[in-house]
Protein backbone atom coordinates (compact mmCIF):
# COMPACT_ATOMS: atom_id res chain seq x y z
CA UNK A 1 0.00 0.00 0.00
CA UNK A 2 2.90 2.35 0.76
CA UNK A 3 4.13 1.98 -2.82
CA UNK A 4 0.74 3.06 -4.08
CA UNK A 5 0.70 6.01 -1.71
CA UNK A 6 4.07 7.08 -3.14
CA UNK A 7 2.57 6.91 -6.60
CA UNK A 8 -0.39 8.97 -5.37
CA UNK A 9 1.97 11.62 -4.04
CA UNK A 10 3.63 11.92 -7.43
CA UNK A 11 0.26 13.11 -8.71
CA UNK A 12 0.64 16.31 -6.69
CA UNK A 13 1.11 19.59 -8.53
CA UNK A 14 -0.98 22.39 -10.02
CA UNK A 15 0.65 22.64 -13.45
CA UNK A 16 -1.94 22.12 -16.18
CA UNK A 17 0.81 20.59 -18.35
CA UNK A 18 0.93 17.60 -16.02
CA UNK A 19 -2.78 16.76 -16.25
CA UNK A 20 -2.30 14.14 -18.98
CA UNK A 21 0.51 12.50 -17.04
CA UNK A 22 -1.62 12.45 -13.91
CA UNK A 23 -4.55 10.97 -15.83
CA UNK A 24 -2.41 8.18 -17.30
CA UNK A 25 -0.86 7.25 -13.97
CA UNK A 26 -4.19 7.32 -12.12
CA UNK A 27 -5.70 4.99 -14.70
CA UNK A 28 -2.68 2.70 -14.75
CA UNK A 29 -2.92 1.62 -11.13
CA UNK A 30 -6.73 1.22 -11.05
CA UNK A 31 -6.42 -2.56 -11.23
CA UNK A 32 -3.83 -2.59 -8.46
CA UNK A 33 -6.21 -0.63 -6.24
CA UNK A 34 -8.94 -3.21 -6.86
CA UNK A 35 -6.66 -6.02 -5.74
CA UNK A 36 -5.14 -4.28 -2.72
CA UNK A 37 -6.13 -6.24 0.45
CA UNK A 38 -5.86 -3.14 2.64
CA UNK A 39 -8.24 -1.14 0.48
CA UNK A 40 -11.30 -3.04 1.67
CA UNK A 41 -10.57 -2.04 5.24
CA UNK A 42 -10.85 1.65 4.29
CA UNK A 43 -13.88 1.38 2.02
CA UNK A 44 -16.44 2.07 4.74
CA UNK A 45 -14.52 4.95 6.26
CA UNK A 46 -15.51 8.39 5.00
CA UNK A 47 -13.80 11.61 5.92
CA UNK A 48 -16.09 13.96 7.91
CA UNK A 49 -15.26 16.65 5.33
CA UNK A 50 -17.58 14.94 2.82
CA UNK A 51 -20.54 15.48 5.14
CA UNK A 52 -20.02 19.25 5.09
CA UNK A 53 -21.33 19.31 1.53
CA UNK A 54 -23.83 16.44 1.86
CA UNK A 55 -21.82 13.66 0.24
CA UNK A 56 -22.51 10.16 1.51
CA UNK A 57 -21.21 6.66 0.86
CA UNK A 58 -23.43 4.56 -1.38
CA UNK A 59 -23.17 0.80 -1.88
CA UNK A 60 -24.68 -1.62 -4.34
CA UNK A 61 -24.05 -5.26 -5.17
CA UNK A 62 -20.96 -4.36 -7.20
CA UNK A 63 -19.21 -2.02 -4.80
CA UNK A 64 -19.32 1.50 -3.42
CA UNK A 65 -18.95 5.12 -4.52
CA UNK A 66 -19.95 8.54 -3.23
CA UNK A 67 -23.36 10.09 -3.80
CA UNK A 68 -24.72 13.58 -3.29
CA UNK A 69 -28.45 14.26 -3.70
CA UNK A 70 -30.09 17.70 -3.84
CA UNK A 71 -33.83 18.29 -4.10
CA UNK A 72 -35.29 21.57 -5.38
CA UNK A 73 -38.91 22.59 -4.95
CA UNK A 74 -40.86 23.30 -8.14
CA UNK A 75 -41.09 27.01 -7.29
CA UNK A 76 -37.29 27.37 -7.18
CA UNK A 77 -36.07 30.34 -9.26
CA UNK A 78 -32.89 29.95 -11.27
CA UNK A 79 -32.22 33.11 -13.23
CA UNK A 80 -35.24 34.12 -15.28
CA UNK A 81 -37.04 30.80 -14.93
CA UNK A 82 -38.84 28.71 -12.34
CA UNK A 83 -38.31 24.95 -12.31
CA UNK A 84 -42.03 24.16 -12.58
CA UNK A 85 -42.08 25.81 -16.02
CA UNK A 86 -40.49 22.60 -17.29
CA UNK A 87 -43.91 20.90 -17.19
CA UNK A 88 -45.35 23.53 -19.52
CA UNK A 89 -42.31 23.78 -21.78
CA UNK A 90 -41.47 20.07 -22.19
CA UNK A 91 -44.13 19.25 -24.84
CA UNK A 92 -42.49 21.75 -27.19
CA UNK A 93 -39.27 19.73 -27.07
CA UNK A 94 -41.06 17.01 -29.05
CA UNK A 95 -39.92 19.00 -32.10
CA UNK A 96 -36.49 17.40 -31.61
CA UNK A 97 -38.13 14.01 -32.16
CA UNK A 98 -41.49 14.59 -33.90
CA UNK A 99 -42.60 10.97 -33.54
CA UNK A 100 -42.46 11.22 -29.73
CA UNK A 101 -44.36 13.14 -27.10
CA UNK A 102 -42.13 14.78 -24.52
CA UNK A 103 -43.07 15.22 -20.86
CA UNK A 104 -40.93 16.68 -18.10
CA UNK A 105 -40.84 13.37 -16.19
CA UNK A 106 -39.35 11.60 -19.22
CA UNK A 107 -36.25 13.78 -19.46
CA UNK A 108 -32.96 12.89 -17.80
CA UNK A 109 -30.40 15.70 -17.66
CA UNK A 110 -26.77 14.59 -17.80
CA UNK A 111 -23.44 16.35 -17.25
CA UNK A 112 -20.05 14.72 -16.67
CA UNK A 113 -16.85 15.87 -15.01
CA UNK A 114 -13.98 13.92 -16.55
CA UNK A 115 -10.25 13.40 -16.23
CA UNK A 116 -9.65 14.60 -19.80
CA UNK A 117 -11.23 15.93 -22.96
CA UNK A 118 -11.46 13.04 -25.41
CA UNK A 119 -13.80 10.05 -25.52
CA UNK A 120 -10.99 7.48 -25.64
CA UNK A 121 -10.21 4.77 -23.13
CA UNK A 122 -7.95 6.99 -21.03
CA UNK A 123 -10.68 9.52 -20.20
CA UNK A 124 -12.69 8.61 -17.10
CA UNK A 125 -15.84 10.36 -15.81
CA UNK A 126 -14.95 10.73 -12.14
CA UNK A 127 -18.26 12.54 -11.49
CA UNK A 128 -21.63 11.93 -13.14
CA UNK A 129 -24.40 14.46 -12.58
CA UNK A 130 -27.99 13.61 -13.45
CA UNK A 131 -31.17 15.63 -12.95
CA UNK A 132 -34.83 14.74 -13.27
CA UNK A 133 -38.33 15.82 -12.29
CA UNK A 134 -39.88 13.78 -9.50
CA UNK A 135 -43.47 14.82 -8.84
CA UNK A 136 -43.17 18.49 -7.91
CA UNK A 137 -39.42 18.48 -7.32
CA UNK A 138 -36.29 18.68 -9.40
CA UNK A 139 -33.72 16.16 -8.15
CA UNK A 140 -30.00 16.31 -8.83
CA UNK A 141 -27.83 13.27 -8.09
CA UNK A 142 -24.06 13.43 -8.32
CA UNK A 143 -21.87 10.37 -8.09
CA UNK A 144 -18.12 10.44 -7.55
CA UNK A 145 -15.49 7.71 -7.47
CA UNK A 146 -12.74 7.86 -4.87
CA UNK A 147 -10.54 5.74 -7.11
CA UNK A 148 -10.99 4.07 -10.50
CA UNK A 149 -11.95 0.75 -8.92
CA UNK A 150 -15.32 2.28 -7.95
CA UNK A 151 -16.25 3.16 -11.53
CA UNK A 152 -18.14 -0.04 -12.31
CA UNK A 153 -20.44 0.31 -9.30
CA UNK A 154 -21.13 3.93 -10.27
CA UNK A 155 -21.94 2.97 -13.88
CA UNK A 156 -24.31 0.23 -12.78
CA UNK A 157 -26.13 2.77 -10.63
CA UNK A 158 -26.40 5.08 -13.65
CA UNK A 159 -27.58 2.25 -15.90
CA UNK A 160 -30.43 1.48 -13.52
CA UNK A 161 -31.51 5.14 -13.57
CA UNK A 162 -31.43 5.36 -17.36
CA UNK A 163 -34.12 2.74 -17.81
CA UNK A 164 -36.78 5.10 -16.41
CA UNK A 165 -36.32 7.84 -19.02
CA UNK A 166 -36.78 8.34 -22.75
CA UNK A 167 -34.97 11.62 -23.44
CA UNK A 168 -31.40 12.61 -22.59
CA UNK A 169 -30.81 16.36 -22.21
CA UNK A 170 -27.21 17.57 -22.43
CA UNK A 171 -24.99 20.37 -23.66
CA UNK A 172 -22.76 18.81 -26.32
CA UNK A 173 -23.66 15.43 -24.90
CA UNK A 174 -24.41 13.86 -28.25
CA UNK A 175 -20.78 14.27 -29.27
CA UNK A 176 -19.07 13.98 -25.88
CA UNK A 177 -20.95 12.93 -22.73
CA UNK A 178 -23.02 10.06 -24.08
CA UNK A 179 -20.31 8.47 -26.30
CA UNK A 180 -17.97 8.60 -23.31
CA UNK A 181 -20.55 6.91 -21.07
CA UNK A 182 -21.05 4.22 -23.71
CA UNK A 183 -17.30 3.64 -23.90
CA UNK A 184 -17.08 3.31 -20.13
CA UNK A 185 -19.96 0.81 -20.16
CA UNK A 186 -17.96 -1.28 -22.64
CA UNK A 187 -14.69 -0.93 -20.71
CA UNK A 188 -16.45 -2.19 -17.59
CA UNK A 189 -18.06 -5.16 -19.33
CA UNK A 190 -21.61 -3.76 -19.26
CA UNK A 191 -22.20 -3.62 -23.01
CA UNK A 192 -22.94 -0.70 -25.31
CA UNK A 193 -26.67 -1.07 -26.00
CA UNK A 194 -27.96 -0.81 -22.45
CA UNK A 195 -30.14 2.19 -23.32
CA UNK A 196 -30.82 4.15 -26.50
CA UNK A 197 -31.83 7.72 -25.64
CA UNK A 198 -33.55 10.31 -27.76
CA UNK A 199 -31.15 13.23 -27.51
CA UNK A 200 -31.99 16.78 -26.57
CA UNK A 201 -28.60 18.38 -27.13
CA UNK A 202 -29.04 22.09 -26.43
CA UNK A 203 -25.63 23.11 -27.77
CA UNK A 204 -26.95 22.93 -31.34
CA UNK A 205 -29.89 25.35 -30.94
CA UNK A 206 -27.68 27.60 -28.80
CA UNK A 207 -25.21 27.89 -31.66
CA UNK A 208 -27.99 28.38 -34.20
CA UNK A 209 -29.47 31.27 -32.22
CA UNK A 210 -26.47 32.93 -30.51
CA UNK A 211 -23.35 32.17 -32.54
CA UNK A 212 -23.02 35.77 -33.78
CA UNK A 213 -24.69 37.67 -30.96
CA UNK A 214 -22.76 36.19 -28.02
CA UNK A 215 -19.01 36.16 -27.57
CA UNK A 216 -19.14 32.47 -26.76
CA UNK A 217 -21.69 29.67 -26.74
CA UNK A 218 -20.18 28.04 -23.66
CA UNK A 219 -22.91 27.13 -21.20
CA UNK A 220 -21.52 29.47 -18.53
CA UNK A 221 -21.66 32.40 -20.96
CA UNK A 222 -25.10 31.57 -22.38
CA UNK A 223 -26.62 31.27 -18.92
CA UNK A 224 -25.26 34.64 -17.83
CA UNK A 225 -26.17 36.54 -21.01
CA UNK A 226 -29.55 34.97 -21.78
CA UNK A 227 -30.83 33.04 -18.76
CA UNK A 228 -30.13 35.62 -16.05
CA UNK A 229 -27.91 33.21 -14.10
CA UNK A 230 -24.87 34.65 -12.32
CA UNK A 231 -22.58 32.23 -10.54
CA UNK A 232 -20.56 33.31 -7.53
CA UNK A 233 -17.18 31.79 -6.68
CA UNK A 234 -17.64 29.17 -9.39
CA UNK A 235 -14.90 26.64 -10.07
CA UNK A 236 -14.31 26.59 -13.84
CA UNK A 237 -14.98 23.21 -15.40
CA UNK A 238 -11.48 23.24 -16.88
CA UNK A 239 -10.05 23.02 -13.34
CA UNK A 240 -12.15 20.01 -12.32
CA UNK A 241 -9.63 17.35 -13.48
CA UNK A 242 -6.78 19.11 -11.69
CA UNK A 243 -8.75 19.31 -8.44
CA UNK A 244 -9.71 15.65 -8.72
CA UNK A 245 -6.08 14.58 -9.19
CA UNK A 246 -5.14 16.76 -6.25
CA UNK A 247 -7.68 14.83 -4.19
CA UNK A 248 -6.22 11.53 -5.42
CA UNK A 249 -2.80 12.73 -4.37
CA UNK A 250 -3.52 13.98 -0.85
CA UNK A 251 -6.93 12.55 0.04
CA UNK A 252 -8.36 15.96 1.03
CA UNK A 253 -11.98 16.22 -0.25
CA UNK A 254 -12.39 19.95 0.48
CA UNK A 255 -11.40 21.29 -2.99
CA UNK A 256 -13.95 18.97 -4.61
CA UNK A 257 -16.85 20.89 -3.05
CA UNK A 258 -16.39 23.51 -5.77
CA UNK A 259 -16.59 20.81 -8.45
CA UNK A 260 -19.86 19.53 -6.98
CA UNK A 261 -21.30 23.05 -6.92
CA UNK A 262 -20.18 23.71 -10.50
CA UNK A 263 -21.79 20.51 -11.75
CA UNK A 264 -24.96 21.29 -9.82
CA UNK A 265 -25.18 24.71 -11.48
CA UNK A 266 -24.68 23.09 -14.88
CA UNK A 267 -27.62 20.77 -14.22
CA UNK A 268 -29.90 23.65 -13.24
CA UNK A 269 -28.84 25.62 -16.29
CA UNK A 270 -29.63 22.65 -18.53
CA UNK A 271 -33.14 22.58 -17.07
CA UNK A 272 -33.51 26.31 -17.77
CA UNK A 273 -32.35 25.86 -21.37
CA UNK A 274 -34.95 23.12 -21.76
CA UNK A 275 -37.56 25.57 -20.47
CA UNK A 276 -36.46 28.37 -22.79
CA UNK A 277 -36.28 26.28 -25.96
CA UNK A 278 -39.47 24.44 -25.01
CA UNK A 279 -41.33 27.75 -24.64
CA UNK A 280 -40.07 28.88 -28.04
CA UNK A 281 -41.12 25.64 -29.72
CA UNK A 282 -44.54 25.85 -28.03
CA UNK A 283 -44.99 29.29 -29.58
CA UNK A 284 -44.94 31.05 -26.21
CA UNK A 285 -42.55 33.74 -27.38
CA UNK A 286 -43.87 36.25 -24.86
CA UNK A 287 -43.76 33.84 -21.94
CA UNK A 288 -40.03 33.98 -21.30
CA UNK A 289 -37.75 36.82 -20.30
CA UNK A 290 -36.03 38.50 -21.95
CA UNK A 291 -37.43 38.53 -25.46
CA UNK A 292 -34.57 38.56 -28.00
CA UNK A 293 -33.73 42.23 -28.49
CA UNK A 294 -31.06 42.02 -31.15
CA UNK A 295 -32.38 41.84 -34.73
CA UNK A 296 -29.90 39.15 -35.75
CA UNK A 297 -30.89 37.01 -32.78
CA UNK A 298 -34.56 37.45 -33.71
CA UNK A 299 -33.90 36.30 -37.25
CA UNK A 300 -31.69 33.38 -36.21
CA UNK A 301 -34.28 32.30 -33.65
CA UNK A 302 -36.96 32.36 -36.33
CA UNK A 303 -34.81 30.40 -38.77
CA UNK A 304 -34.11 27.78 -36.10
CA UNK A 305 -37.85 27.47 -35.36
CA UNK A 306 -38.48 26.87 -39.05
CA UNK A 307 -35.80 24.18 -39.18
CA UNK A 308 -37.55 22.55 -36.23
CA UNK A 309 -40.77 22.44 -38.26
CA UNK A 310 -42.45 25.41 -36.55
CA UNK A 311 -43.06 27.43 -39.72
CA UNK A 312 -45.98 29.40 -38.29
CA UNK A 313 -44.11 30.78 -35.28
CA UNK A 314 -41.28 33.06 -36.51
CA UNK A 315 -43.28 35.88 -38.11
CA UNK A 316 -43.49 37.96 -34.93
CA UNK A 317 -39.70 37.77 -34.60
CA UNK A 318 -39.14 38.57 -38.28
CA UNK A 319 -41.41 41.60 -38.11
CA UNK A 320 -39.65 42.88 -34.99
CA UNK A 321 -36.28 42.46 -36.70
CA UNK A 322 -37.41 44.21 -39.88
CA UNK A 323 -38.89 47.14 -37.97
CA UNK A 324 -35.79 47.62 -35.84
CA UNK A 325 -33.58 50.63 -36.52
CA UNK A 326 -30.58 48.63 -35.31
CA UNK A 327 -30.67 45.79 -37.83
CA UNK A 328 -27.32 45.49 -39.56
CA UNK A 329 -27.16 44.78 -43.31
CA UNK A 330 -26.05 41.16 -42.86
CA UNK A 331 -29.13 40.46 -40.72
CA UNK A 332 -31.41 42.02 -43.32
CA UNK A 333 -29.70 39.94 -45.99
CA UNK A 334 -30.24 36.77 -43.97
CA UNK A 335 -33.94 37.50 -43.59
CA UNK A 336 -34.21 38.40 -47.29
CA UNK A 337 -32.70 35.03 -48.24
CA UNK A 338 -35.39 33.32 -46.19
CA UNK A 339 -38.13 35.37 -47.92
CA UNK A 340 -36.64 34.64 -51.35
CA UNK A 341 -36.73 30.92 -50.64
CA UNK A 342 -40.34 31.21 -49.47
CA UNK A 343 -41.31 33.20 -52.59
CA UNK A 344 -42.07 36.34 -50.59
CA UNK A 345 -40.48 38.62 -53.18
CA UNK A 346 -42.07 41.88 -52.03
CA UNK A 347 -40.49 41.75 -48.59
CA UNK A 348 -37.22 40.32 -49.94
CA UNK A 349 -36.85 43.33 -52.22
CA UNK A 350 -37.59 45.73 -49.36
CA UNK A 351 -34.95 44.02 -47.23
CA UNK A 352 -32.31 44.11 -49.96
CA UNK A 353 -33.00 47.79 -50.52
CA UNK A 354 -32.86 48.46 -46.78
CA UNK A 355 -29.50 46.64 -46.58
CA UNK A 356 -28.08 48.99 -49.20
CA UNK A 357 -29.49 52.10 -47.47
CA UNK A 358 -28.04 51.00 -44.12
CA UNK A 359 -24.65 50.59 -45.84
CA UNK A 360 -24.60 54.06 -47.42
CA UNK A 361 -21.64 55.14 -45.29
CA UNK A 362 -19.78 51.83 -45.67
CA UNK A 363 -20.76 49.78 -48.68
CA UNK A 364 -19.84 46.34 -47.37
CA UNK A 365 -20.27 42.73 -48.41
CA UNK A 366 -23.94 42.57 -47.44
CA UNK A 367 -24.84 45.61 -49.56
CA UNK A 368 -22.83 44.16 -52.43
CA UNK A 369 -24.77 40.89 -52.26
CA UNK A 370 -28.04 42.81 -51.98
CA UNK A 371 -27.19 44.74 -55.16
CA UNK A 372 -26.58 41.53 -57.08
CA UNK A 373 -29.82 40.00 -55.76
CA UNK A 374 -31.76 43.09 -56.83
CA UNK A 375 -30.12 43.06 -60.26
CA UNK A 376 -31.21 39.44 -60.73
CA UNK A 377 -34.72 40.14 -59.41
CA UNK A 378 -35.37 43.10 -61.71
CA UNK A 379 -33.87 41.30 -64.70
CA UNK A 380 -35.61 37.94 -64.36
CA UNK A 381 -38.77 38.65 -62.35
CA UNK A 382 -39.75 42.18 -63.38
CA UNK A 383 -38.03 42.45 -66.78
CA UNK A 384 -37.05 45.95 -65.69
CA UNK A 385 -33.62 45.92 -67.33
CA UNK A 386 -32.80 49.57 -66.65
CA UNK A 387 -33.25 49.19 -62.87
CA UNK A 388 -31.38 45.87 -62.98
CA UNK A 389 -28.51 47.59 -64.81
CA UNK A 390 -28.32 50.25 -62.10
CA UNK A 391 -27.89 47.64 -59.36
CA UNK A 392 -25.40 45.64 -61.44
CA UNK A 393 -23.29 48.76 -61.96
CA UNK A 394 -23.44 49.45 -58.21
CA UNK A 395 -22.15 45.94 -57.44
CA UNK A 396 -19.45 46.22 -60.13
CA UNK A 397 -18.23 49.54 -58.75
CA UNK A 398 -17.95 48.07 -55.26
CA UNK A 399 -16.06 45.02 -56.50
CA UNK A 400 -13.71 47.14 -58.58
CA UNK A 401 -12.98 49.53 -55.70
CA UNK A 402 -12.49 46.65 -53.30
CA UNK A 403 -10.11 44.88 -55.65
CA UNK A 404 -7.80 47.89 -55.71
CA UNK A 405 -7.27 47.57 -51.98
CA UNK A 406 -6.65 43.83 -51.82
CA UNK A 407 -4.94 41.27 -53.95
CA UNK A 408 -6.92 40.44 -57.08
CA UNK A 409 -7.27 36.71 -56.56
CA UNK A 410 -9.05 34.22 -58.79
CA UNK A 411 -12.37 34.62 -57.01
CA UNK A 412 -12.25 38.41 -57.32
CA UNK A 413 -11.39 38.28 -61.02
CA UNK A 414 -14.18 35.77 -61.65
CA UNK A 415 -16.68 38.00 -59.85
CA UNK A 416 -15.64 41.03 -61.89
CA UNK A 417 -15.93 39.06 -65.11
CA UNK A 418 -19.40 37.78 -64.16
CA UNK A 419 -20.57 41.32 -63.43
CA UNK A 420 -19.12 42.61 -66.72
CA UNK A 421 -21.06 39.95 -68.58
CA UNK A 422 -24.23 40.78 -66.66
CA UNK A 423 -23.86 44.51 -67.37
CA UNK A 424 -23.23 43.88 -71.08
CA UNK A 425 -26.27 41.62 -71.29
CA UNK A 426 -28.48 44.15 -69.49
CA UNK A 427 -27.31 46.93 -71.78
CA UNK A 428 -28.29 44.90 -74.82
CA UNK A 429 -31.67 44.09 -73.27
CA UNK A 430 -32.23 47.75 -72.35
CA UNK A 431 -31.42 48.94 -75.86
CA UNK A 432 -33.66 46.29 -77.36
CA UNK A 433 -36.49 47.22 -74.97
CA UNK A 434 -36.21 50.90 -75.97
CA UNK A 435 -36.33 50.06 -79.68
Amino acid sequence: MSGMRDRMNRLRGDSSEKVKEKQAEATAFANELQQDPLLEEDEDWLSPVWETFDVKLHKNATGSFLLRKIVYASDFHHGHHVIKELHEAAPGLSAFHPASQTAAEQILFLDLETTGLGVGAGNVPFMIGIGYMSKEHFVIEQTLIRHPAEERAMLIYLAEKLQHYTFLATYNGKAFDWPLVQNRFIMNGLGRKMWEPQHLDFLHPARSVWRNTLVSCKLSHVEEERLGIHREDDVPGSLAPQLYFQYLANGDPAPLEGVFRHNESDMLSLACLAIRFGHLLNGNIDSFIPLPNEPEEMVRTGLWLERMGKNELPYQLYNLAMESDHANPSTLLMLAARDKKAGNWIRAVLLWQKAIIHSSSNFGTAAHEASIELAMYYEHKRKDYETALGYANLAFEHTLNHSTLVRRDTKNRAELEALRNRIARLRRKTEKQIQ
